[in-house]
C-alpha cells in the first residue's frame, strides 16, 4: 500500500492525522536532523497501522516534508 504523508516536525503533539485513504498528515515531536524525524514517522505510523517498523519504507521525500510511504502489510 503506497501512502502520501505531510510530515509537522518538533510537533507539540504525536498524532497522525487521516485526510482520505492515502493521505496523512504525521506529527512527530523529533527534529528534523540526522533522519531523526523520519524515524519518528516510521515509529508512529508502526503504532498507527499495527505493524512493524521494518514493513515501512520511505520511497521519496527523505529529505523533504512531502514523503511517499510503502507499506507492506
Amino acid at each position: 500500500m503506497k501512502i502520501f504523508v505531510k510530515v509537522k516536525p518538533k510537533a507539540w503533539e504525536e498524532r497522525i492525522e487521516k485526510m482520505d485513504d492515502t493521505h496523512y498528515i504525521v506529527c512527530t515531536k523529533n527534529i528534523p536532523e540526522k533522519g531523526k524525524a523520519n524515524e519518528g514517522v516510521i515509529r508512529l505510523l508502526s503504532i498507527y497501522f499495527s505493524i512493524p517498523k521494518s514493513s515501512i519504507i520511505i520511497v521519496s521525500g527523505k529529505t523533504s516534508r512531502l514523503k511517499i510511504i510503502n507499506i507492506n502489510v
